[in-house]
């Protein structure tokens, strides 16, 4: 009866939008951590999600070919600093495996293994897989990557577990993150400046002085993979704007990290910039 009567008086929530607004109201009360709100609202939005909704997308996805030499497949591992990689015969739509990036290095010690006897089966998955779903497939398999198809079973992109476990506990900090500054833009001991991807261009014309095109895109990550006709990989750079872009950090089909600094001009070296 006492329970009946606190329901009466103080009914639950009934939907997930009355279901959000009392975990905000639960941490305005300091009954959770602002941390826990957030993890708990994006498990409850990652249940609306699939998994074409956060997927790489296929033109982005950074593949091997089966027949590329043992050197040039080294370069990509290295220059793309991933672990896994999808693995393609004659044309990137047909994916025939996951290589490791720890197993290449069997093919150093032993020339004479076959590479495709190095690859892992690759998991196929539907655009429409739900987050959820994924999330449990990922745990119960021990598998981190799964290549998505579309609806005519070609190759949409790629997801990861990483990729999943974000839209609950929000980007998953690497080594180049820091959490005492606010602001995108960062200077470094030798004068260059550590700019996120995300940073907003006009946060970088304030802390170079300068101007750069802000009415198509807002970050500069995005401006920078349009001057170039694609997102730069890790160890490219870019100049933009007087300004010469290093990328320091790529994951996801996105620069995370760039290091910034001003474009030599006419008759000047880079060792003066």
């Amino acid at each position: 009866m006492f329970e009946r009567l606190v329901e009466f008086i103080s009914p639950g929530p009934d939907s997930r939008a009355e279901l959000i607004a009392t975990l905000a109201d639960a941490e305005q009360r300091e009954l959770i951590e602002p941390e826990s709100r957030l993890m708990l609202e994006g498990v409850l939005r990652m249940a609306d999600m699939s998994a074409g909704d956060v997927m790489v997308a296929a033109p982005r996805m950074d593949l091997l070919d089966i027949d590329s030499p043992y050197d040039e497949l080294l370069g990509v591992v290295i220059q793309t600093a991933h672990s896994r990689f999808p693995v393609y015969d004659g044309k990137r739509e047909n994916i025939i495996g996951i290589l490791m990036a720890k197993d290449l290095l069997k093919l150093q010690r032993a020339p004479e293994l076959n590479l495709r006897t190095l690859l892992r089966p690759a998991v196929f998955v539907p655009e429409s897989k739900r987050l959820n779903e994924l999330l449990r497939d990922f745990r119960s398999n021990r598998n981190h990557l799964a290549i998505v198809i579309d609806e005519f079973g070609q190759t949409a992109g790629l997801i990861t577990i990483e990729d999943v476990l974000e839209e609950i506990v929000g980007e998953i900090e690497d080594e180049f993150d820091d959490k005492d500054e606010e602001s995108g833009v960062y200077t470094l001991a030798d004068g260059t400046h550590r700019v996120a991807g995300d940073t907003s261009i006009a946060s970088v014309c304030e802390a170079f002085g300068l101007h750069l095109p802000d009415d198509e895109f807002k970050t500069i990550g995005g401006l920078v993979a349009h001057e170039l006709g694609r997102v730069p990989r890790r160890g490219e750079t870019v100049e933009v704007g007087g300004l010469r872009f290093a990328v320091m950090l790529a994951r996801g089909g996105a620069v995370r990290w760039f290091r910034v600094a001003r474009a030599p001009g006419p008759g000047t070296s880079s060792d003066d910039a």
